[in-house]
């Protein structure tokens, strides 16, 4: 299923125009290292303020906020797992966090997103395995909902970009898996 509204791209995911963009964000929605940070430098410290009336959000979840100084309109904090080696339940946790932000743009009326790499900085899930993951669940979602018009995925470097795009010939079966 070649689909023309997923996009996969090297950059800066803090610029991107969406509607969304999603954070790679800890439980405590607190900011930190990573994309997580770069998304709360970017969008300025009304954005923490606001993640701090939300509460904490458990792994496979996610939440939404206003994108403050960002130029996407809204935030969607999804917190993937930390690696712990593939036996504890990371592959489910990483599905649903996909699952839980296309359900929020859909309580939202939201159509475009921008997502990064989930769970593979810091929480140090194999990106071959996330992409696998990612792909999957963003292709489903696309099926799914016809109301979404864009969805990119934004890598932050040539060899992460190069993961994806070889990940996302594999499910189509013109490549094996990366």
């Amino acid at each position: 299923m070649s689909d023309e509204r997923l996009e996969l791209v090297r950059g800066d995911i803090t610029r991107i125009q969406a509607d969304s963009i999603v954070n790679a964000a800890n439980s405590a929605l607190s900011g930190g290292g990573g994309v997580d940070g770069a998304i709360h430098r970017a969008a300025g410290p009304g954005l923490l303020a606001e993640c701090r009336t939300l509460g904490r959000c458990p792994p496979g979840q996610a939440r939404i906020t206003g994108g403050h100084n960002l130029p996407a309109p809204h935030v969607i904090h999804a917190v993937g797992p930390v690696w712990q080696g593939g036996g504890s339940g990371e592959e489910s946790l990483l599905a649903h966090c996909y699952r839980s932000v296309f359900a929020l743009m859909e309580q939202h009326g939201l159509h475009t997103v921008a997502f990064p790499s989930i769970s593979t900085g810091a929480y140090g899930y194999p990106i071959a395995r996330a992409s696998r993951i990612a792909l999957r669940e963003i292709r489903a979602a696309l099926q799914r909902q016809p109301s979404l018009r864009r969805v990119t995925v934004v890598l932050f470097s040539d060899q992460d970009l190069d993961v994806y795009q070889r990940t996302l010939k594999a499910l189509e079966g013109s490549e094996p898996p990366p």
